[in-house]
């Protein structure tokens, strides 16, 4: 069982880091000069349409880390890096700075948490690396900061509240690495 949910997460996170990079130049309802999308999340507040898939990668790393370890969560951030160079480089950049930086935060958190909270370490480690990951990201990809940051948390927020349920079965069936 957990080799498949390793590898399962291992390709679930570097996809959506993919996604993520494709989405935002090719899916949105607004977009900005330098062709980067929008769209709505929620409250009036809009985000670049790969935050979604963004949101997606922070519930993967903490599985991965979980059913593979930390090196793991840091080789599928390269290979989804190298993958989003082919969409665009100056995202690619962007976006492997801001998962790298995002993933410290995420193993401050989440690491000593994870043993025996692993729902609130999911929740509270997605959070902090969506700040993390948010700030960096835009400030390297050079997208305005304060009509896309307040909505790109939010964006990330949801789908990592959906994923709550899924990380609390998930502890059940896959014990913390040593």
């Amino acid at each position: 069982m957990r080799r498949l949910v390793k590898w399962s997460a291992l390709a679930v996170y570097g996809l959506s880091i993919l996604a993520a990079n494709w989405l935002i130049r090719n899916v949105g309802t607004v977009v900005l000069p330098d062709g980067t999308h929008l769209s709505p999340v929620g409250f009036g507040l809009l985000a670049p349409t790969g935050a979604y898939a963004a949101g997606v990668t922070f519930v993967a790393r903490d599985v991965v880390q979980r059913s593979a370890g930390r090196r793991w969560a840091l080789v599928a951030i390269a290979l989804g890096t190298v993958a989003s160079i082919l969409v665009n480089p100056r995202l690619a950049a962007a976006s492997g700075s801001a998962f790298l930086f995002s993933e410290l935060a995420d193993f401050a958190v989440y690491t000593p948490l994870q043993r025996d909270r692993f729902v609130l370490a999911v929740l509270l480690s997605g959070l902090a690396g969506s700040i993390v990951d948010s700030l960096i990201f835009l400030l390297v990809a050079g997208i305005p900061i304060m009509p896309s940051l307040a909505g790109l948390v939010l964006a990330k927020l949801w789908i990592q509240l959906l994923a709550l349920p899924f990380a609390a079965w998930l502890r059940k069936k896959i014990p913390a690495r040593a």
